[in-house]
Formats: C-alpha cells, structure tokens, sequence
C-alpha cells in the first residue's frame, strides 16, 4: 500500500506540478480529520501524525495523561493500563498510544479522502494561478474553441483564456483549431481556477510582437517609447536607440521590410508608422505627423498644447483620414494639437508670430557672427602692430 502511495504521489507531482511535501502534508491533515471523525471531536490536539517522505509509512498515536480515574479516552489513560505498557508509568505521565487507521469507519475514511482531494484541487488551482500570473502582459500563443456568444474562447495549454468582442481587431474572424497570439490582459484567481482575460487590440500587444521579431528591442537596445494605435486600421511608434551606430526605425523595419511585415501579417494588414523619438517636443511632434510635411511647430511642454502650421497641400494628409493621423499623433506624443494650413495660419496671424521668432533667431546668429568676426579683426590688427613693433626694433638694433 505504502509502494503505491508512494508511486501516485510522484505521478501527481509530475503531472498536476504539486510538490509530494504539499501532498504528504494534505494527507496528514486527512488522518488527522478521519481521527476527530472517529472518535467525535472537534479538536484533537495531542493526536499526532508521522509520515516519512522516503517511504510514506505513517504512524498515528495519540499523547495520554496518565490518572488514576479516567473522564476523556482520547487524552487520558488509566494508571493500570499505562502499566501495562511499562511498569515505570506513575501519574501524570505521558503516554504513547497507537490509534490503528483500520479502526476508522467508512464515514471518516470518506472524509479523510474528500480532504485529500480538496487539497489537490486547492493546489492544483494555486500552481495554475501563479503560472499564468506570470504570463500577465505578455504574449502566449493559444488555439480557437469555439464562440461564446460574441466573445472567443481560447485554450492556452492548461486553461481557456476568454477574447471578449471589444478586445478583437475588427473585421477578424476567428475558427476553431485556428492558431492565434494573444497579450494576457489580466489573470484571476476565483474557486473554479484562473480566469484569464486577452486582446488583440491593446498597444502592448503590437509592443510585445516587435519584442519578438526585433533583437534589438528585445534586448533593450532599441526602446519603443510610445505607442499609439487604433486597432484594425494603424498604428504609430516612437523608438529610440540607446546605440549611437544603431538606427532604431532601421532596426524596427529590418531589410527590405522584413521585419515590420512579419508584424503586420500577425495583425492581418494593420498599417504601422515608425517615427524617431525625441526629446524635443517640437521635433517629436513633427515626426510623429508624418508622412505629412510640417513648416512650424509651436509646442508648450507645461500646457502640453501645440500649433502646427503645414504646407496647404498637406493638411489633409497632416489630419488623415476621418482625422486619424492628427489623433494618433496627439495620443502618440501627449500633446494637444492645432493644425493650421500655411494659409490659415496667415489669416490668424500665427505664422507673423513664427516668422518674428524665426528672424530674431537669425538676426542674433547674424549679430553673433558679426562680433566674432570683429574680434578676430582686432586680433589680427593686434597681431600686425606686434610685427611691425618687432620690426622697428630689429632696425634699431642694426
């Protein structure tokens, strides 16, 4: 019997991932449950359960006070009795006595079992739990179930993961068998096991597969910075290089393309912008309106507002269709922005007010240039009065 507890205990491990010391410590919770069953107790706190891992042989005994008159059977024993296990027993001593598991009835044997696998369960749930706990924020490929209603569930190996209707990418249709990615939203843990929530259509998501096609972003030497997207239709990133030889929008497109199709096959055709960040607001701003062309841009970093003036034959490609360009630029960068046709931007008086800025910004880099300019004049007159003085000396001397 001993052999064959020992056996399944190691199946258990290996299949349910739960540790033979959690399963030994379940069944000495059940013995224990089965010898307050048996003798109609609530507590039992001097019955003691020995079970060695090795061999999973077990003991059960009980801890008796030795007294002349006996009130408890479970804690106590009378000092005839306790002297007949060893004449050396007086009273108040403790004595060790044996509680035989086949004298248990059918009741608390079942009890003793339902403990046992309320155990395994409970540990079954747990290992589970954590496992897909540390798969939250990632990407874990699964396979179509079937449909609930509007949502998809899908199996991710030892539990199915729930696709609601607003995390899909529209237009995608889903079939059973069929191999899907998926970003692990959220896991919880409830009593009938974890419950995992996905998407396709979180930013992250697009961040998580260019981690997968692209070294560098994998191994930090390429950031995406931002992200911005509108799952279905586009999607805009910033990315910056921590390498100076390394050009981060290279690295993310990869030769002729490859690397960027292989994302937006996975994302069935979803367009994908890739811009350089910057510190610079200005700058940041200007990249991320591409590919319109930009004259000026007017950011204010603490009112995180910015006026952009474009070419007139660029402004609808600035804003885009239905106005998605300007609003994954704005989300892309955190900046509220105006834009203005070069036309407009004259009507309102906005371009005056860049034009004075852009010719202040000259005619400074003028004045500095002129003062440098003088001082090297007066350097080198300087220098010509030290010949000629060095000159008249050297005639006086001759």
């Amino acid at each position: 019997m001993n052999s064959e507890l020992f056996e399944a205990l190691e199946v258990l491990e290996k299949e349910k991932n739960i540790s033979k010391d959690t399963l030994l410590d379940a069944i000495k919770q059940s013995l224990l449950q089965a010898c307050k069953n048996h003798y109609g107790r609530n507590e039992a706190n001097n019955v003691v359960v020995n079970i060695d891992p090795k061999t999973c042989e077990f003991e059960i005994y009980a801890e008796k006070r030795v007294v002349d008159v006996v009130e408890d059977d479970l804690e106590e024993i009378s000092l005839a009795d306790a002297r007949m296990k060893d004449p050396r027993y007086e009273l108040g001593d403790i004595v060790r006595v044996d509680i035989k598991s086949k004298e248990f009835g059918r009741i608390a044997t079942q009890n003793a079992k339902n403990v046992i696998l309320q155990k395994i369960r409970e540990e079954e749930r747990k290992v589970l739990f954590e496992e897909y706990y540390e798969k939250e924020k990632d990407i874990v490929t699964g396979i179509v179930q079937r449909y609930v209603g509007r949502n998809v569930s899908v199996n991710l190996g030892k539990v199915d993961a729930m696709l609601n209707s607003e995390e899909m990418i529209r237009g995608e249709v889903y079939h059973p068998t069929q191999r899907i990615k998926v970003y692990v939203l959220e896991v919880k843990d409830t009593p009938k096991g974890p419950k995992v929530l996905v998407s396709r259509t979180h930013p992250e998501f697009v961040k998580r597969l260019f981690e997968e096609e692209v070294t560098e972003v994998h191994d930090g030497i390429v950031e995406i910075k931002s992200i911005a997207r509108e799952a279905g239709s586009r999607t805009k990133i910033a990315v910056w290089s921590n390498n100076p030889d390394v050009d981060p929008v290279g690295a993310c497109v990869g030769v002729n393309g490859a690397r960027v199709n292989a994302v937006v096959d996975e994302l069935n055709g979803e367009k994908i912008d890739i811009i350089n960040w910057d510190e610079n607001p200005a700058l940041l701003i200007e990249n991320a309106l591409s590919p319109a062309k930009v004259i000026y841009v007017l950011a204010d970093p603490d009112e995180k507002t910015a006026k952009v003036v474009v070419p007139d034959y660029q402004l609808s490609l600035a804003i885009g269709k239905e106005g998605q360009n300007a609003r994954l630029a704005a989300r892309l960068t955190g900046f509220k922005i105006d834009i203005k046709s070069e036309t407009q931007a004259r009507e309102s008086g906005d371009l005056l007010e860049y034009e004075e800025d852009y010719y202040e910004d000259e005619n400074e880099d003028e004045d500095s240039h002129d003062e440098s300019s003088e001082e090297v004049a007066e350097g080198t007159e300087e220098e010509s009065e030290s010949v000629t003085e060095d000159a008249s000396a050297d005639d006086d001397q001759e």
